[in-house]
């Protein structure tokens, strides 16, 4: 088996050789355990269960889990481990396993939430993605994804290839949105405001690039569903490598995320979560 899951297309054998991810096929995680810092609706009264893998398909200059997505620290588990963590975490209470950075673990990922659901997993199921996803991928999937997370960070190209070395990275992530949409549709809630099913965008305002949010949020505006909720986050941070890069070495101005959020309504988006800054 070769492996073309996301839009670099490596087509190698990762049980004998390494592509992009430098990953291979076995799912690795760096933990697993009821997040509550998430959007308040996902996480809930009794957090988020979340399972970080390890590995990544970009390479973003500012990773602020770089030492996971970059270094890949965590533990290699089996499918049938992975089946018995999310297992667990709903007997703890979580409102639902949310699969972070899953892209390049699709594969082990499908098989250990169909054991998983064998043996009695119930709560939605979350996929917390990059949105740097093929279709293909995306549609593999279906039925077994409740809730898609994906975090469109780019509109134009070279500001993707930059800073994350990631070419064609609107093309390919809103391709993957529109499937998800048409999976899952707009968020539902149950009678606590949990989410149970839907598509929620996050987008990442980043210093000096309001007009790229801009241009993401009207896509978001003329091509998807009135419904669709937007996590427009104000939390960016210079990690990582982003030192080397003087233009995004600083925190977010509190005028570039308010011209953002009153951009989000001015185009007459509805669904918003802002955070401070």
């Amino acid at each position: 088996m070769r492996c073309n899951l996301c839009p670099r297309k490596c087509n190698v054998d990762r049980s004998v050789e390494r592509g992009f991810c430098d990953m291979p096929w076995q799912a690795k995680i760096s933990d697993a355990f009821s997040h509550y810092g998430e959007e308040p609706f996902i996480s809930g009264k009794k957090g988020s269960g979340t399972v970080f893998f390890s590995g990544c398909n970009l390479k973003c200059v500012f990773c602020q889990n770089y030492e996971i997505s970059q270094y890949q620290l965590g533990t290699f588990v089996t499918e049938e481990e992975l089946a018995e963590i999310f297992l667990k975490l709903q007997s703890k209470g979580a409102h639902n396993i949310n699969l972070v950075t899953p892209t390049i673990h699709a594969y082990s990922i499908k098989k250990a939430l169909v054991l998983a659901k064998e043996k009695g997993l119930k709560i939605p199921v979350l996929y917390n993605t990059n949105a740097y996803e093929n279709v293909e991928t995306i549609k593999m999937l279906e039925g077994l994804i409740d809730i898609y997370l994906p975090d469109l960070k780019y509109y134009d190209d070279e500001i993707a290839v930059k800073y994350s070395e990631a070419p064609d990275y609107f093309k390919y992530a809103t391709q993957a949105i529109l499937e998800m949409e048409r999976q899952v549709g707009v968020p539902e809630f149950d009678e606590n405001g949990v989410i149970k099913k839907g598509l929620v965008i996050r987008h990442l305002v980043m210093p000096g690039y309001v007009e790229d949010t801009k241009k993401i949020l009207l896509w978001i505006k003329e091509n998807l569903p009135r419904g669709v909720y937007v996590s427009l986050m104000s939390q960016y941070t210079p990690y990582y490598k982003a030192r080397n890069y003087p233009e995004i070495n600083r925190r977010l101005h509190p005028k570039e995320y308010k011209e953002a959020v009153e951009f989000f309504f001015k185009i007459g988006l509805k669904n918003g979560i802002f955070q401070n800054l």
